[in-house]
């Protein structure tokens, strides 16, 4: 797929793109306890734990900043007075994954941190912008030293035993912006801290939002459907849509080019 820009910098997502992450979890077990019990008198009549899916959470969380998702989930399942209780439930999500965060339950995505070292070994200059506040610590659980070995391929230039977090060369993830996915501003501040203008990154996304971010801001983005959602991230109207990030091609993304490759390489998992 060719790109009428040539694109100078890779910018990368984090939750749903680098780190199968908990927060999906949190965010419906943090809901569930609050109508259990300090919310259990007030009439939710669409509220069923059983009704908050992947694909809710997909449509209504993914990609948006914290608070912004708590008081979209409440009123898409009209709980009264979303937008007071939005602020208790973002806290309460939040103390949540960090406890499912200190107990280790995370892990990458190898598809993601094969790229970014791909990338990175070629010379390409890398971005991450995540708005979860959560992101970095994701990112310093993961060796990148593992993946590297594995590759198959000259090693990027990295001091052993770095952390993934520690490879890119600008990192604005949970910085406080204007607005947030699926307003560009993120990955707008990200280009600007690699000197680069929108119109020469590629942004790697998996939420309908994040692409529409990325597209706002006049960014290539490549939207990666790990949750067979094709289709939203086709509709959001990402150029290169995959199911794995082996899929993309990296000697024509390096070079300012988006393609899929003929067959992606069996994805051996490798783990910090």
């Amino acid at each position: 797929m060719h790109r009428p820009n040539r694109p100078a910098a890779v910018l990368f997502d984090v939750d749903g793109v680098l780190v199968a992450s908990p927060h999906e979890r949190a965010w419906q077990e943090a809901l569930a306890e609050l109508m259990a019990t300090e919310w259990r008198a007030s009439p939710a009549p669409d509220w069923n734990p059983s009704r908050f899916t992947t694909a809710v959470y997909q449509q209504y969380v993914a990609g948006r900043d914290r608070l912004g998702g708590a008081r979209a989930v409440l009123e898409h399942f009209h709980v009264p007075d979303a937008a007071r209780r939005a602020r208790a439930y973002a806290d309460r999500k939040q103390r949540r994954v960090e406890a499912l965060l200190d107990a280790g339950d995370f892990e990458p995505f190898p598809d993601g941190v094969r790229l970014v070292l791909a990338l990175k070994a070629r010379g390409v200059p890398l971005g991450v912008a995540s708005s979860s506040k959560n992101a970095n610590r994701f990112m310093d659980g993961i060796p990148v030293d593992p993946f590297a070995r594995a590759g198959g391929e000259p090693p990027p230039p990295l001091v052993r035993g770095e952390t993934l977090r520690e490879v890119f060369d600008a990192n604005v993830c949970g910085r406080d912006v204007a607005h947030g996915k699926p307003a560009p501003d993120l990955f707008l501040l990200v280009a600007d801290a690699l000197g680069m203008p929108p119109g020469s990154c590629v942004v790697v996304e998996d939420a309908p939002s994040g692409v529409q971010a990325a597209k706002a801001g006049g960014m290539a983005a490549i939207g990666v459907a790990r949750l067979h959602d094709e289709a939203l991230l086709e509709a959001a109207h990402a150029d290169l849509v995959v199911t794995s990030l082996d899929q993309v091609a990296v000697e024509p993304l390096a070079r300012g080019r988006l393609a899929r490759v003929d067959a992606a390489p069996p994805a051996a998992a490798v783990r910090p």
